[in-house]
């Protein structure tokens, strides 16, 4: 076994081309497994920063096996609903098993959904299932917890109001939410991945506000004066949930509307606040605030 080969799935993603960019800058040999037919763009890139790519038949175990094998650590950053969460990732963790690869990171990062009851979240349902399949596992496991990616706040989450220079809240103003880079939290998995110690779960945050404390920092780095407006206490959140689900069409659509709403339901209720964080593990990483984020967000606008 090479020490510091690791096998990525998913390198074709957002998060996952930055894991991969990430443990190439540490020295770490990467092996990408993408499926056949792939797109031959993002392959390309993958290829001229030095990974190499494996294409392979996500249903066939045996591929997926020779893929990982001589690896010290599978890392997933799959993206999708129970097809890929529970099913494809079960396919690369019986392949990981097999070919005795020692560490296994799944595809989590996320809130603490080990702490939300079954029916909250779908797609956190979706994790907590294939959970239960890993912990039963002969492979050390070890989740990334990062809450909301912190990028969300500046494209679709409804939190930041830009145009009425509003926070929207739920409930209560102070409930502290945590908040991650897409590339700190890639930077953060690499280190992961390469740390032979670490614990089942590592949990982090960029930065933690509260509905208050987002208006400050986005009068601050704006220039505009933001205000918090509530939208309603959870319960109410809670039924336009319902409703919002049962007239949206069936898809296979992984963040529809209501997920969305799901997500910001376990966020406001607090039940899923990340503790303790681990954010001082691995120095070399530079954590992105909301502030420096908005700023940079701001900047942009207006040019």
């Amino acid at each position: 076994m090479t020490d510091h080969v690791i096998v990525l799935a998913g390198a074709t993603g957002h998060l996952g081309g930055k894991i991969a960019a990430s443990l190439l800058d540490s020295g770490a040999s990467v092996r990408a497994i993408v499926r056949k037919g792939g797109d031959q763009d993002r392959l390309q890139k993958l290829r001229r920063q030095g990974a190499t790519i494996i294409e392979v038949d996500y249903n066939s175990r045996p591929e997926l096996a020779r893929a990982c094998k001589g690896a010290s650590c599978v890392v997933s950053a799959l993206s999708g609903l129970g097809d890929v969460i529970v099913d494809a990732q079960t396919r690369l963790l019986d392949a990981a098993v097999e070919a005795d690869v020692p560490r296994f990171i799944p595809s989590d990062y996320a809130v603490d959904f080990t702490k939300l009851p079954d029916g909250s979240n779908r797609n956190f349902d979706l994790r907590r299932e294939f959970m239960r399949r890993l912990d039963k596992a002969p492979i050390a496991a070890t989740s990334v917890l990062n809450g909301m990616f912190m990028e969300l706040l500046v494209g679709p989450a409804p939190i930041i109001l830009f145009k009425f220079k509003r926070i929207l809240y739920w409930e209560n103003a102070d409930q502290p939410l945590d908040f991650t880079t897409i590339d700190n939290t890639a930077e953060f998995t690499a280190a992961a991945a390469l740390d032979s110690s670490t614990p089942r779960f590592l949990r982090i945050a960029g930065d933690v506000q509260s509905a208050r404390g987002l208006a400050k920092v986005a009068t601050e780095a704006t220039g505009d004066q933001f205000r918090i407006f509530r939208g309603g206490s959870l319960r109410r959140l809670g039924m336009l949930i319902r409703i919002m689900r049962a007239l949206t069409p069936k898809s296979d659509s992984v963040f529809p509307p209501w997920q969305g709403m799901q997500y910001l339901h376990n966020m406001f209720e607090g039940r899923a606040k990340l503790t303790p964080l681990d954010n001082d593990r691995y120095p070399a990483v530079r954590w992105t605030k909301v502030k420096d984020l908005l700023r940079a967000d701001s900047a942009g606008r207006n040019k």
